[in-house]
């Protein structure tokens, strides 16, 4: 087994399969720096021919719970009309990654979390896992390409009812819209990501990503546009004083009282 660290990320490969688990517990907040990591693990497994398939997993009670607002600025953006979000910009290559993915998911996959899970192919959850596009609750537009990418997996009117109520819903849920593909216990999560991981790479590699690169075709670049026009979106709202409501709200558990302005 071969082992390497990205930040706070690590990758191990044993068997074909790498693992790349996030280390930010209990959580796993994310910030330009974490996805710029785990975009350059992505990338260096890509040139790897000990690697066929990758498991994506974390450290903790959850997977992903979206970005550390604790941060000064967690994506690194600035105004729109000085460039792009560089959060975004990592993200993209994230979505550029030419080997399959699978995401072991426990506890929460909140906003941009939720955003992180859908750069795999495949998610094998438990049934406490929880998963929420809740931007609408913080006053804000979707990020991290969801506008595209959950449509694409679930539809467009089961996406629409997740993004525009913000609700959560759990494990079981999931596995039946489609979201999730596998559900199992907590102690069975790891090993039945590795599996399904294995048993992708026990098949002829070039044949594998080929048919991958079929089925995902355009799919990088189509985030890329998505998030240019969510990022302009987002920066317009977070001006708003329903955004900072919406985190005062979500802070104190509470429904926000907004105004529209």
């Amino acid at each position: 087994m071969t082992q390497s660290r990205y930040g706070d990320a690590s990758v191990s490969i044993d068997n074909y399969v790498a693992q790349v688990e996030i280390h930010r517990p209990p959580h796993n907040y994310f910030d330009v720096q974490l996805i710029r990591d785990l975009a350059s693990a992505f990338n260096d497994l890509d040139g790897d021919p000990a690697c066929r398939a990758l498991v994506l997993a974390a450290e903790g009670k959850s997977f992903c719970a979206g970005a550390n607002f604790a941060s000064r600025n967690p994506t690194g953006a600035t105004d729109p009309s000085q460039g792009g979000n560089p959060l975004y910009a990592e993200g993209v290559r994230l979505f550029s990654c030419q080997k399959p993915v699978v995401a072991a998911i426990q506890g929460a996959a909140i906003g941009g979390g939720l955003g992180l899970a859908l750069v795999a192919d495949f998610r094998v959850v438990t049934p406490d896992a929880r998963f929420a596009g809740n931007f609408v609750k913080i006053g804000i537009h979707p990020g991290f390409g969801l506008t595209y990418t959950l449509p694409r997996l679930i539809g467009s009117q089961k996406a629409s009812l997740l993004l525009l109520t913000g609700r959560r819903i759990g494990g079981e849920e999931a596995a039946a819209i489609g979201l999730a593909d596998v559900v199992v216990e907590p102690d069975k999560l790891r090993p039945e990501a590795v599996a399904l991981a294995r048993e992708i790479a026990e098949n002829a590699p070039l044949a594998v990503l080929s048919t991958r690169a079929t089925m995902r075709r355009g799919l990088a670049e189509a985030v890329k546009a998505q998030t240019d026009h969510e990022f302009i979106e987002q920066a317009r709202l977070m001006r708003t004083e329903d955004h900072k409501e919406g985190i005062k709200a979500v802070a104190e558990r509470r429904v926000g009282n907004f105004q529209g302005r």
